[in-house]
This record gives C-alpha cells, structure tokens and sequence, in this order.
C-alpha cells in the first residue's frame, strides 16, 4: 500500500502524522510512504530523517493525494485539500465531524473512507488516539489561562497560585475527563485553588482520591456551574460526548455573573464548545473579549508544542495505521471493533450516528 503524508496547512499547525521510526515499521511491513516536503520541518523532523529509513520525499500536497491509498494526517482535510481526495481513498485523521457540517458533506462527496482518531474506542471504553492530545491540551489549558489572566493580555492581573498573603486564584474545570483531571492537576501545582464539576459520581470519587488538598470535586448541574462563575478567575471547558457536538454548560447570559477579566479557555472547542459564545480561534489570534470575559478557543492548542505532540500522538497511531496498511480498511474493520469505532464516513455514507444526529442527515450501518 501506498501511505502518505502531507503537510498540515491549518494555521498555527506544527504537527506531523508520521515520524521516522513509523515509516521503518511500514517500509519493512512492505509499504510505500510518500511524504510532502518539509511535513516534519515544524516537529523538529528534517526531510533527511525521514528518507534514511526509506520514505520518499515528494513536492505539494497533490503529489501525496495523487498516489496514496492511505492519507495520513493530524488534522481534518480544509477546504483546499477537498478536490485532492479520491474515490475509495482512507482518510486517517482528527475530524471533529460534529463541529463542521461542510467538512462532513464534503467527506461525503469525496466518496472516502473518513477514520477518526477521536472516536476510536478501545475494549475498555478508552478513546487512545484521543488520550494523548487531550493530556497536552489538558495541560496547555492552565499555561495559556494563567498568561492570559495577566493584566497586558486584559486579564484580571491575578497570578494563579497568588503568593503569601494574597490569595490564589479560583480555576473552575468543566469535566472531570483526561482534559479536566490534567488541567486540575497543573492548576494545583501552581497554588491554585480548584473546583471540578462533572456529571459521572464514580469519576468524581476516583479524582477526590488521588488529587491534592486544593482540589475539590462537584456533581455538575446548572445550580452548581452558576454558583461557582462570579468567583471563577478562570473557567476550563473540558468536556467530551464522543462524536457529538460538545453541551453548551455556559451561556451568555451567564457571562454577566462573572467578573471582568476572567478568563475562558474552551478546550471543548474542536466540538464546538461548550460555552455558547465560542468561536473557534487560532494561536496567531486566541482571543477576544464578550462582555469582559477573555475567551481562548484555539481548535488546535497542542499544535503548539508540535514536537512534544507529534511524539506523543504518533506512539497511538502508529499501530492503527499499520492495521490499516496491512490489511485494508474492510479487513482492518472488521478484525478491530477499536478501529470500526473510528470510522464516520464510508464510500458516500455516514456511518457514525452521532455525527449523523448533530446534521439531522441520514446514517447508515457500517
């Protein structure tokens, strides 16, 4: 089989699909891989890193689209790349279908196979493509929300963790996840005093054992969130229903109960958000001000830190892909419940039912 690799083009994006210990894998598997020239340059992956281990380095993205069976990316196809795809080409990527109605009728048109990394499942209810990503952006949630509550970026000028005398400051997570249990466990280190909300007891019990002293837990409820904004410095958007467009916890209305300068960070964006005044941003320009609350909505914050990503993303990848490579989509399918999971859209159907639902647009069986 042929994989390639092309070069992301979403502004601000620095990861890549393939590192070169993954094109060894498929090389010696008997594969081709194309790779778009300078794909690997923002991870810190030169173009000679990859043709020692045998992949072929190939100019513009038409070149890759052109031959490969297998189109391996990070993140969803734009605009631009619509007309290169092929008849019955798999397509192995994030897609967030539930956030873009034209990325999922165009997917439909192209008559691809659409593999998503986020609605992978494995046999212990986990989502491993998903995982990785969401423990950087996790983590990346406080290191943004912290810059931006400083005073120059419009914030409150508050330090996170405070320091003696004055106090730390108040970070609310929505969603008790791998984003929220990643986010609280940075936003505690710094000092913070944190609140989890998230409608799952069981998990609320797990993230009370294990989290330190400045960390408390809460059942998620309208009440409860409404309670918690006029005093929060900083609001995590840090929830997942797989496949489906992210709840809207936050109104705009609710906006008025919070103080100024606080600052949003809507992890949850990639889903569309779980604050109805999200609007996807770019690291470029991250945010914007909607009645003195600063939002972060960045549809790609683990771009950001491509290298520590790519590594991370790559080392879950990499087996689903050889599954793909070396037994085709149909038998990779049907021989992997996981990667059935993954599959949204297949040869001009959709397949997902959620993704269907968000569109009120048919589904098929897979």
């Amino acid at each position: 089989m042929i994989v390639g690799v092309p070069k992301e083009i979403k502004p601000d994006e620095y990861r890549v699909a393939l590192v070169p210990v993954g094109v060894e894998e498929l090389i010696g598997a008997g594969h081709r891989v194309l790779i778009e020239t300078g794909a690997g340059a923002g991870s810190g992956i030169a173009d000679d890193d990859y043709t020692r281990h045998g992949a072929e380095i190939v100019d513009g993205a038409d070149a890759v689209y052109g031959q490969a069976d297998l189109i391996w990316k990070v993140k969803e196809p734009l605009a631009a790349e619509y007309a290169m795809l092929r008849p019955g080409q798999v397509v192995f990527t994030y897609f967030h279908f539930a956030a873009s109605r034209d990325l999922t009728e165009a997917m439909v048109k192209a008559d691809v196979v659409a593999v998503a990394y986020e609605t992978i499942r494995d046999a212990n209810g986990g989502h491993p493509c998903l995982t990785p990503m969401s423990e950087v952006a996790g983590r990346m949630s406080i290191q943004e929300g912290a810059k931006y509550l400083e005073r120059p970026m419009m914030g409150r000028g508050i330090l996170l963790g405070g320091v003696p005398g004055v106090k730390a400051a108040n970070v609310v997570i929505l969603g008790g996840g791998v984003v929220g249990s990643n986010a609280a466990k940075i936003a505690a280190g710094l000092g913070a005093h944190v609140a989890i909300l998230d409608v799952n007891l069981d998990r609320l019990r797990y993230l009370d054992d294990i989290m330190p002293p400045n960390v408390g837990t809460l059942m998620s409820n309208r009440h409860a969130i409404l309670e918690h904004l006029p005093t929060a410095d900083l609001v995590i958007g840090a929830v997942l229903l797989e496949g489906a467009r992210a709840p809207r916890l936050v109104l705009r209305d609710d906006l008025g109960l919070m103080q100024p300068g606080a600052v949003i960070v809507d992890v949850a964006i990639d889903q569309g958000g779980c604050i109805e005044t999200s609007k996807p941003t770019t690291h470029g320009d991250p945010t914007y001000i909607v009645d003195g609350v600063v939002h972060y909505c960045v549809a790609n914050m683990p771009g950001a830190v491509g290298r520590t990503s790519t590594y991370a993303l790559t080392n879950v990848t990499l087996p689903y892909s050889l599954d793909l490579a070396n037994k085709g989509w149909e038998r990779a399918i049907a021989e992997s419940p996981a990667l059935a999971n993954g599959v949204n859209v297949r040869r001009g159907a959709i397949v997902n039912r959620a993704v269907a639902d968000v569109f009120d647009l048919p589904c098929e069986g897979l």
